[in-house]
């Protein structure tokens, strides 16, 4: 994980530890994601039961510095001390496609996240697990990616891999 950009975005998601009635609408666990636009990497994440502003400090003072931080509107992200210019989008998620993109592969890739599936995390332990597993083979496979795709047509889509390959 080098040559990280100048922009990283963070976003959360949440989801459901242990079994939950189809009644209950609330959540009770977080994975916060911290992603580089390109190349398009994981560079920090957390899984918590919260998502307060010192669990996501802790996750920038850890990730490789940035020129710019683009986030939501949640307000946690208003407390954290960046070692770049922030930059907070309460309006849209048009600064926070690539992480949002990212957060779609999480769900899509491990099960447990898929929303509405049998799958599911017993514990916190499980889902941290889980989670830096697909983030080394994720990030692998963004390295590859790039690496093949140098020297091509950038409007092809075709991969010989997956990122199911690098898992």
């Amino acid at each position: 994980m080098d040559n990280f950009s100048e922009c990283v975005e963070l976003d959360e998601l949440y989801w459901f530890i242990g079994r939950k009635r189809p009644s209950e609408l609330r959540e009770n666990v977080y994975i916060m994601t911290a992603v580089s636009r390109n190349p398009r990497q994981i560079v920090g994440f957390d899984v918590a039961f919260d998502k307060s502003a010192e669990r996501i400090q802790a996750m920038v003072d850890t990730a490789p510095p940035a020129e710019v931080y683009y986030t939501d509107g949640y307000s946690g992200y208003v407390d954290v001390v960046y070692p770049g210019y922030h930059a907070r989008n309460m309006h849209d998620k048009s600064d926070t496609f690539t992480v949002e993109g990212v957060n779609a592969d999480l769900r899509h890739y491990i099960p447990m996240l898929a929303r509405k599936s049998r799958c599911f995390a017993r514990s916190l332990d499980t889902l941290q697990a889980v989670m830096e597993v697909f983030v080394a083979a994720y990030n692998r496979f963004g390295v590859a990616k790039e690496r093949f795709r140098r020297g091509r047509d950038l409007k092809s889509r075709e991969l010989p891999f997956s990122v199911l390959d690098f898992l």
